[in-house]
């Protein structure tokens, strides 16, 4: 395992949990899942911020470009709503797009709902750093991230990123065989 511990971006995006009307219950799914994941020491940059595309370009370019993050995982504001621009921001600030990632999503995603349709997940990259969004549910996050987790050490390894070791009878990641 690696000595020095990943950095892990973690945003909710949520007028209603920034303000605190709501708990941030999809942060912290996400930082669980990610405890039962990973074997390396990892230490999680965190957010909870309102649905405004400036604010969350802001905030994902600073977690990636001064905060060293090598991943981030946004959840929220990627559906149908006026007020749902994760996606729009995601794309603004990264270099390449990663569609293959929502691709997925939906699909494990239209197992358990209909209205997976309406989802607008997506990923990319920004130099060195990963950006995948995710829902706000937290049972839709968990299934999101079993789903495609398994490319994420992959694609980090191919951005010169840190070396990223799962637990494997939890989440089996793939790596090509040399």
């Amino acid at each position: 395992m690696s000595e020095k511990p990943i950095r892990i971006g973690i945003i909710n995006v949520s007028d209603r949990a920034s303000q605190g009307i709501y708990e941030d219950i999809p942060g912290k799914a996400i930082v669980q899942t990610l405890n039962e994941y990973l074997m390396s020491t990892w230490h999680s940059e965190y957010a909870v911020i309102p649905d405004e595309q400036t604010l969350i370009e802001k905030t994902l370019i600073s977690m990636a470009d001064e905060k060293k993050c090598c991943l981030i995982i946004t959840s929220g504001g990627t559906g149908p709503a006026l007020r749902d621009v994760t996606p729009e921001a995601t794309e603004a600030v990264c270099n390449k797009m990663m569609p293959g990632f929502g691709e997925l999503m939906r699909t494990e995603s239209l197992k358990y709902v209909p209205t997976a349709i309406l989802s607008r997940q997506t990923a990319g990259i920004r130099n060195q750093t990963l950006i995948v969004n995710l829902p706000g549910k937290p049972k839709a996050i968990r299934q999101c991230l079993d789903a495609v987790f398994p490319a994420i050490p992959y694609c980090i390894d191919l951005l010169n990123g840190p070396y990223i070791e799962c637990r494997p009878e939890i989440m089996k990641v793939f790596r090509p065989q040399p």
